[in-house]
């Protein structure tokens, strides 16, 4: 088995020049709406905001895309964790429905960014492959295809040929397509999205971590090490990085890692069978493994990681295992870049919104979706905060901040579930 790379560092990073530092905040200043957070949700709500005319200042403790935003898998995943019908049965007929009607266009707003912006970040729309190893698993993906078939949505069911073809494993026994998925550069998007919304009049700071955020007579009042900004309405939006800010915040959500490995760029005999449509793909797997290629030829092929940040190449033989089991003509290739990130996990597997406070509005907690739900969530955050019709206006409830209790043994309770995972994932084989 081959040895990861002893620099474990990301491959999006490498694939567009560096982006322009941006200036971190100095002295003190007013603005209409400060959004800590430089990731998919607090970007993009600022770039909705400065094109509402309204003043804008962002800070980001690191640089912006350092977190999540900038390590997933660039994959565009329109919906939500849970399936049309069971988003019904939980939120009643009226919100559901307008979980279900959003999240569909998830994907949609994301393209719609990147053209009207012409952010350059390798993007393609070739859809979403979800194949099932099991017939436990087929079981479930039927439903979902079904229900989203019932919706209008052009779905395409893979039998097992078919599904093997697409793929180039004989893993699976099929697989359905979502014609509506597509790919691209998360770091390289985000940066676009920035760009975006300085050029529309947003103040953005690099290297500004918040550092105390109280309230008072004049407005929220937000200090850095070399700063103070006071603001009307604040937007927190630091999902898997959440620190203690905000209180009982991050004990609401679990920061579990997700890893990743990519690939030498692969000839075309070694790849020419591998997605060859060019989708994206993640299984039906408890524990999935999500894989695609990048527009060099690599593939990017990705699962759970252990809890801690990656800091040795063992954390990555899982991956290698996985995939050359999918693909054993690969064993032995050259992994030239591995990494990991943190996604926010919630306890209801769902986002979250929160007002704690007046004039104090939290986005998080995307489990897995963020390139798409977090994109979204922030640009309805944006065209609608400060306004009454904030609420109405989306599709997720405004609800308290809630920790998850005995949050301090996260650490078991990831292996535990993982554990589980693992478990059910075994017994269903």
């Amino acid at each position: 088995m081959p040895t990861p790379p002893p620099m474990l560092r990301s491959l999006w990073a490498d694939s567009h020049p560096p982006a322009a530092p941006l200036p971190a905040l100095e002295g003190a200043c007013r603005s209409d709406v400060l959004i800590v957070g430089g990731g998919f949700t607090g970007v993009a709500a600022a770039l909705a905001l400065a094109e509402r005319g309204i003043s804008t200042r962002l800070l980001e403790a690191s640089t912006i895309g350092w977190g999540a935003s900038g390590r997933n898998g660039g994959q565009v995943i329109p919906g939500l964790k849970y399936d049309p019908d069971q988003l019904i049965e939980r939120y009643g007929q009226e919100r559901g429905q307008r979980l279900i009607d959003t999240s569909s266009r998830n994907a949609d707003v994301v393209f719609d960014l990147i053209q009207r912006h012409a952010i350059e970040c390798d993007s393609q729309r070739q859809g979403w492959l979800q194949p099932a190893a099991t017939r436990a698993g087929v079981q479930r993906i039927e439903k979902r295809a079904a229900q989203w078939s019932a919706r209008g949505v052009e779905v395409e069911w893979l039998a097992r040929e078919a599904c093997a073809e697409r793929l180039g494993t004989t893993a699976y026994l099929a697989g359905w397509r979502d014609p509506r998925a597509g790919s691209l550069n998360p770091l390289a998007f985000v940066r676009g999205l920035a760009r975006a919304a300085i050029a529309a009049g947003a103040q953005l700071h690099e290297g500004s971590a918040v550092t105390g955020l109280t309230r008072h007579a004049e407005g929220w009042r937000a200090t850095t090490a070399h700063g103070e900004v006071v603001a009307e309405r604040v937007l927190l939006c630091t999902n898997g990085y959440t620190d203690a800010l905000q209180p009982g915040l991050a004990r609401s959500v679990i920061a579990a890692n997700s890893f990743q490995i990519a690939t030498r760029p692969l000839s075309p005999a070694e790849g020419a069978a591998i997605l060859p449509r060019g989708e994206v793909a993640s299984d039906a797997r408890k524990l999935l493994f999500y894989f695609r290629r990048d527009t060099a030829g690599r593939l990017l092929f990705g699962g759970r990681g252990p809890f801690h940040d990656p800091r040795d190449p063992t954390d990555f033989r899982h991956l290698i295992s996985g995939m050359t089991k999918l693909y054993p003509a690969l064993k032995g290739v050259e992994i030239d870049y591995a990494w990991g990130g943190r996604v926010a996990l919630t306890q209801d597997s769902m986002p979250h919104v929160h007002e704690p406070a007046p004039g104090l509005s939290v986005a998080l907690g995307y489990n897995g979706r963020g390139v798409g739900m977090g994109t979204h969530l922030g640009s309805l955050i944006g065209r609608h905060l400060g306004t009454r019709a904030l609420a109405d206006a989306l599709p997720l409830p405004v609800t308290s901040i809630a920790p998850i209790p005995l949050h301090g043994l996260q650490q078991l309770y990831v292996a535990a579930v993982i554990q589980y995972y693992r478990t059910q994932d075994w017994l269903e084989r």
